[in-house]
């Protein structure tokens, strides 16, 4: 397959694949939410939420997953002198944190199935950001491809990070009030 398809398709199941990851975790959260609920409400709610965990997860998120790691290797297999470049080193070290967070995110998912919430709403709300963190990350890295930009980037991200927690502390102040 010519190297531009290739690349094009790649870009189009990483972003069914985040897509998968931002939205499941939010389900993760109402899940919890509901799971404190007084019946019948959690009955329903978490039979509800549990359903649609488990299509979302398995008909997009985990496919997208697969489809998207088959597609970037293809990209390195057609193009090897990438793997030669630092910025693809760092690259691939968030790549396997994605694909660290798209496990730990099953193990969730396994629990939440059961009807069994391990992690508080606001646990899942931070554990949420991470994501948001790997896009960033991957992105300025293959736009970039620079290690330097990284370094200010790394300090960016840091920053970025900061905001998102504050955020979430404000948010969920805020839903109190």
């Amino acid at each position: 397959m010519d190297y531009l398809y290739l690349k094009a398709l790649h870009i189009i199941f990483v972003i069914t694949w985040f897509a998968g990851l931002f939205y499941i975790v939010r389900l993760f959260i109402y899940h919890t939410e509901a799971i404190e609920k007084p019946e019948p409400d959690r009955s329903i709610l978490s039979t509800q939420l549990a359903l649609m965990s488990k299509k979302l997860w398995y008909i997009i998120t985990w496919p997208s997953a697969v489809i998207t790691i088959a597609l970037g290797t293809s990209l390195l297999v057609s193009q090897p002198s990438w793997l030669k470049m630092p910025f693809m080193h760092v690259k691939l070290g968030f790549v396997l944190l994605l694909i660290l967070y798209h496990l730990g995110c099953h193990g969730i998912f396994r629990q939440l199935q059961k009807g069994k919430a391990r992690y508080s709403s606001t646990q899942l709300r931070i554990f949420n950001e991470a994501a948001t963190i790997i896009l960033f990350a991957i992105v300025f890295l293959i736009v970039l491809k620079n290690e330097l930009s990284w370094i200010w980037g790394t300090m960016g991200l840091i920053s970025f990070a900061i905001v998102l927690m504050v955020a979430v502390k404000l948010y969920k102040n805020l839903r109190k009030k």
